[in-house]
């Protein structure tokens, strides 16, 4: 084929792409089912990690939680369990004349500092030898310093790219050999939108959830180069989700109802319903997109004078004094 019919093809190829994403707009995509298979969270012990076992749970998937707080992560799994207790086995044809075996629940519960590489991979042996292959690999632990760049100790910022940016790397070097064997897999990364835009003041949380995203896309790269179209790729970048990880944060009053903390529900639905349908990327909410969009086309100074009219330039400040004190309070107690 020569280059001017290669053109041509590809124009065809981006053109149908285009006609493709906005179907799914009139027609919904039917969403997968993942009853059965296994399922790794990450940083499953609170917050979103929580909601992403309780969802994939509802949907009958066997549950591995792993996170470094061992009560925590019991108190999730317990909450598994109930909803296991609950959900009705799956309803075969009217016409059956077999009944189903009851649903039994499974969810198995791990102590793992993702951070450090020896963990991540003898945990991840004893999933293999434990529970078995896994099919759905949620990369959902993440960490924040609260500190400024010239206040924060090198080991903060350190432990913050570990954990929300190097622990991908690991739990892909544990888990992607067998779903490139297999074909088969699908890999979330719950990144950020402070990974496609910035703010002052958490340059190490930006830096991380960057990174996070630029290794998920690379990756999603390697795979379509190597034709492994079974193991499936999404990323999540909400906007701040109200889950306390960064209480305080505040833009212009003006513009506060329309850039409102996401709600940590609403959040991890949206993010589900994306994997479900094997979505490649989804950023809540959907203004994100129009945001990271303008990033790429305006000049520097114009999008340092729109930060400025939302207030976004210095919204995390509050959050900031509010670690702070914090931190001298308890500092002060000791």
């Amino acid at each position: 084929m020569n280059i001017v019919t290669e053109v041509f093809v590809v124009t065809f190829k981006i053109i149908w792409s285009f006609v493709l994403a906005g179907a799914k707009w009139f027609i919904p995509t039917r969403e997968k089912s993942v009853e059965g298979q296994v399922c790794v969270i990450t940083g499953a012990g609170s917050g979103l990690g929580r909601l992403f076992a309780q969802e994939f749970a509802r949907r009958r998937a066997t549950l591995v939680l792993w996170d470094i707080n061992r009560e925590s992560n019991e108190e999730t799994a317990e909450t598994v369990r109930q909803i296991y207790r609950e959900i009705k086995p799956s309803a075969g044809s009217s016409d059956s004349v077999e009944e189903l075996p009851p649903f039994q629940p499974k969810v198995y519960t791990y102590v793992c500092d993702v951070s450090k590489r020896e963990s991540v991979y003898s945990t991840a042996e004893k999933v293999r030898k434990e529970v078995g292959n896994i099919d759905l690999l949620i990369n959902n632990a993440g960490v924040v310093s609260g500190r400024h760049l010239l206040e924060c100790p090198d080991e903060l910022i350190e432990r913050t790219l570990m954990v929300n940016c190097h622990a991908h790397f690991w739990t892909a070097k544990a888990f992607l050999p067998k779903m490139l064997e297999l074909n088969h897999g699908h890999i979330v990364t719950v990144a950020s939108s402070l990974g496609l835009f910035t703010t002052a003041g958490v340059e190490d949380y930006c830096a991380s959830k960057f990174g996070a995203i630029g290794f998920h896309e690379s990756l999603s790269h390697e795979l379509k180069a190597a034709d492994k179209d079974g193991i499936k790729m999404t990323l999540v970048c909400p906007f701040l989700v109200d889950t306390g990880m960064y209480s305080g944060c505040k833009i212009r009053k003006e513009m506060a109802p329309l850039f409102p903390p996401l709600k940590p529900e609403y959040c991890v639905k949206q993010a589900m319903r994306a994997i479900l349908t094997d979505q490649p990327m989804i950023c809540t909410p959907r203004v994100m997109y129009m945001v990271t969009f303008m990033k790429t086309v305006l000049p520097f100074d114009a999008i340092v004078c729109m930060y400025r009219f939302i207030g976004a330039d210095k919204c995390m400040y509050p959050f900031l004094a509010q670690r702070k004190e914090s931190t001298n309070n308890n500092e002060s107690k000791t």
